[in-house]
């Protein structure tokens, strides 16, 4: 009987997964096997981790998602977030990247598709830790470490969720297991492989009783950034309510002071952040001060999305023939130099001769440049942001001197003079005055798509846009309200009658 329920919940999997799946994911993280699916005991009931040692695989194995699969939560969601709004251009001309800039989108594009299957394939992942390890039968594996490690694995449920309900809006909030089929069970086992959507609220509303729950065992914030501790639930319940389903201004502030409060600081140079030690030989720094979260590289194992931005600094002419994703855009870079912002222009963007010019000429050609080598790390989330997105709160709130005050500290760490007066006295002035500060400090982060789309700027940032770069190709649509969302991957649709497409596809 257990060989026969492996093999028919294999089929169940397979048909959900398989329909989403990849050809590019080159290192699955796990595949079909006894301590995946799990086993059974003599009087047939399921131990799926049966240690642990095994238990601890899998809590190991949820960490190695982040180094081992950057191409959906990475790589494309650059891709969405920066070339979606006024910071990038696609860069190729490849069918699957040039509809993110010109707002051709449909739900045959296998980018949109990759990206759903894999935040899907990354909840299964992390659901099978917090169902099982409270079941382990190992008196060994104490009830603190269940506890903390369940914190966790709720942690990355929610920054998985929070990443998808943004961008797809109506998504199946998946928080249970599916059972195995048996044919005493199939009619009511079987749809649960093919779940319907949730509102936004709900998924909101599971992303909130995540993060909460999670912060009583979660690990303290300490000096290792590469921990889902109890500042990266705050920091994450910051960011949920900032949004418009769930807003609450007052649980923004709250939240954002409970992350500085937890010790992080801004460093004092910039560059430490993302740029080179002085020999060339490795990153500047890991695990700075400002650094809330962040996924490390090292030699030999590298972080190979370098190459699919720029140059790889560590191996000058790794894979540097062809046209790189996510081209800085004219209109960006017109806002640096509008701020004479040379610093963080700097750091943001680098110009290098290249054998293409498909958007600018071929010997002055920029490229994103806060990933610069295989051994950068990708910062997920930094005290910086958390202080604009507190100080747009407040701008919100009508607060604007508290506003202003954090805008001039992140200005003045890169030597720029404070808000004149007549900001600081216009609440709209000032709403637009922290975005643009947003838009400076976190480019090519992941956040501008986000930062327009929450404070009711896209439509009006989007189609003007052809007016004022000239670079950037020309919109295939205007921007509505609609354009905020991404389409539900028409495979998806085939395969699952229980969804709904996205309006406007």
């Amino acid at each position: 009987m257990k060989i026969y329920n492996l093999l028919i919940k294999g089929i169940g999997l397979f048909m959900l997964l398989g329909t989403f799946a990849c050809s590019l994911d080159k290192d699955p993280v796990s595949e079909f096997s006894e301590i995946t699916l799990g086993s059974s005991n003599d009087t047939g009931e399921r131990i799926k981790f049966e240690n642990r040692s095994e238990m601890l695989t899998q809590y190991e194995g949820m960490y190695d998602l982040f180094r081992s699969r950057q191409e959906h939560w990475y790589l494309d969601y650059l891709m969405t977030t920066e070339v979606r709004s006024d910071n990038a251009y696609a860069g190729t001309v490849g069918a699957e990247v040039m509809p993110f800039e010109n707002n051709a989108l449909d739900g045959g594009n296998s980018v949109v598709t990759r990206d759903w299957s894999r935040y899907l394939e990354d909840v299964a992942y992390v659901n099978s830790i917090i169902e099982n390890i409270d079941l382990v039968p190992d008196p060994s594996f104490s009830e603190t470490e269940r506890a903390q490690w369940k914190a966790e694995a709720k942690i990355f449920r929610a920054m998985v969720l929070l990443d998808m309900v943004r961008l797809w809006g109506n998504i199946p909030v998946i928080t249970k297991e599916a059972e195995d089929i048996t044919a005493d069970n199939i009619e009511d086992v079987y749809p649960t492989y093919f779940p319907a959507q949730n509102t936004p609220e709900e998924a909101y509303q599971q992303i909130v009783e995540d993060l909460t729950s999670a912060i009583p065992d979660a690990p303290e914030a300490g000096d290792d950034k590469t921990i889902l501790t109890k500042a990266v639930a705050r920091a994450l319940l910051a960011k949920a309510y900032a949004e418009k389903p769930i807003r609450d201004y007052d649980k923004v502030i709250q939240y954002c002071d409970a992350v500085i409060e937890d010790g992080f600081s801004l460093v004092d140079d910039y560059s430490l952040l993302f740029g080179m030690n002085e020999a060339g030989s490795d990153i500047a720094a890991r695990n700075t001060s400002e650094s809330i979260f962040e996924i490390q590289f090292f030699t030999g194992s590298g972080n190979w999305v370098t190459w699919m931005f720029g140059r790889n600094l560590l191996d000058w002419d790794q894979n540097f023939s062809w046209a790189k994703w996510v081209t800085p855009s004219r209109d960006l870079m017109a806002a640096f130099e509008n701020e004479e912002d040379d610093i963080r222009m700097g750091q943001s963007i680098v110009f290098y001769e290249c054998n293409w010019s498909l958007y600018y000429p071929s010997d002055n050609y920029p490229f994103m440049y806060k990933i610069r080598s295989g051994n950068n790390s990708i910062i997920k989330l930094r005290l910086a942001d958390i202080m604009l997105l507190k100080a747009e709160a407040l701008a919100w709130k009508g607060e604007l001197n508290a506003a202003a005050a954090i805008v001039d500290q992140i200005r003045a760490r890169v030597n720029l003079p404070g808000l004149p007066e007549s900001v600081k006295a216009s609440k709209e002035q000032m709403i637009d005055a922290v975005l643009n500060e947003r838009r400076l400090e976190l480019a090519f982060e992941g956040q501008r798509l986000f930062d327009l789309i929450r404070n009711g700027k896209l439509q009006t940032v989007m189609n003007s846009i052809n007016n004022r770069d000239s670079g950037r190709l020309p919109q295939a649509r205007s921007f509505t309200e609609e354009s905020e969302l991404l389409p539900i991957p028409q495979t998806v649709l085939d395969a699952n009658t229980n969804l709904v497409q996205n309006p406007g596809y």
